[in-house]
């Protein structure tokens, strides 16, 4: 017999778009903790500052709450042995650990007492699933060696908590198999990751790229590949636009803006800074692979094309709103579309502004 074609709304299907519908597509407000150990400087920093964000498929947004479900389970077993483990606070929120004026944190998923391998030591407890080829190397290798964004994660966290010691569980999803390894405080590995966060998170343009060849995997792999490698232009919001800087209040992270005489400082919410304003600028390097900044004209930022043609970035007759250079898809047409934008206007760009 015949197979039936697939039909076009499967029950598969119709769960994997729920999931897609339902996820929160934002960035965080904050460079995580769970992040600071990646390779790559400048992917902390464009992550930060909301370079772009990733839309994962309903099936990986599925495999993700897999892992969450998982550290109830992981609760229960620690429990089950008498181990003492505190997975909220008393007030039955998440652990949140946060430091540099609240613009780096995380959110830990316990502590605990009573491991029968030191039975009176308060410990930071991080839980992870691992497919089987990862597990297999976290087993041989230990997480320092296998895991070592793992391991800075839990630096951070026993830096920010007090407590001088680690425990890690982790479960092969393939099998079911567990692994555990008590970890130790380092003062200095952590004094180094928080070096590290606060360089991020103070520095006005991005790091240096890690590599500067498109195929190496760490860049290959990589969610922001084309803004490094290739011709992508940001997202347009605030962390991404010239004029706003991060800065701390009363113990409160927020990002105070230069340009905008309209705005009351601070810029007044997480939700509107993912919206931006009509002032947005880019900051300039963010737009160097597809073209060279020239001059400032009337508050707007005037660029040279790589066709060699001019184009400014802001509001004046002719100029390219930033999300008008996000969309242009082929980046050699920027100049072409300004002067066309300037004819429309009545107005064409102004040249001499480089001469």
């Amino acid at each position: 017999m015949a197979k039936m074609p697939a039909p076009i709304h499967t029950t598969v299907g119709l769960i994997y778009q729920a999931y897609e519908q339902d996820a929160d597509t934002g960035n965080r407000p904050h460079l995580g903790a769970s992040l600071i150990g990646h390779p790559c400087e400048r992917y902390l920093w464009l992550t930060f500052r909301w370079v772009d964000s990733k839309k994962f498929s309903g099936r990986m947004l599925r495999l993700f709450e897999t892992g969450q479900l998982a550290e109830g389970r992981f609760v229960d077993n620690l429990r089950r042995t008498g181990v003492e483990v505190h997975d909220t606070t008393p007030d039955g929120k998440q652990w949140r650990v946060s430091d540099l004026g609240g613009h780096f944190a995380g959110s830990m998923d316990g502590a605990c007492v009573g491991l029968p391998e030191s039975p009176k030591t308060w410990h930071v407890v991080e839980f992870k699933t691992h497919n089987d080829k990862s597990f297999n190397e976290l087993a041989k290798k230990g997480v320092a060696a296998a895991k070592p964004q793992h391991m800075a994660q839990m630096q951070i966290y026993m830096g920010l908590t007090g407590m001088t010691r680690a425990f890690y569980m982790a479960v092969n999803k393939n099998n079911d198999e567990l692994y555990s390894e008590r970890l130790e405080f380092d003062q200095a590995e952590f004094d180094k990751l928080r070096a590290r966060a606060e360089r991020v998170i103070h520095a006005s343009e991005p790091p240096l790229k890690i590599s500067q060849d498109p195929s190496w995997f760490v860049c290959k792999m990589c969610d922001f590949h084309d803004h490094c490698h290739g011709e992508a232009a940001p997202a347009v919001n605030c962390r991404t636009c010239a004029h706003s800087t991060p800065a701390t209040a009363g113990g409160e992270a927020l990002w105070e803006c230069s340009r905008n005489a309209e705005m009351v400082e601070p810029i007044p919410s997480v939700e509107y800074q993912r919206k931006g304003c009509s002032s947005h600028r880019y900051i300039p390097i963010l737009l160097d692979r597809f073209a060279t900044r020239s001059d400032y004209h009337n508050g707007d930022v005037v660029y040279v094309d790589k066709a060699g043609a001019l184009f400014s970035n802001g509001e004046g007759p002719g100029a390219l709103a930033s999300q008008e250079i996000r969309d242009i898809e082929s980046k050699l047409l920027l100049g072409d579309v300004a002067k066309l934008k300037g004819e429309m206007a009545g107005q064409g760009f102004d040249s001499r502004v480089v001469a």
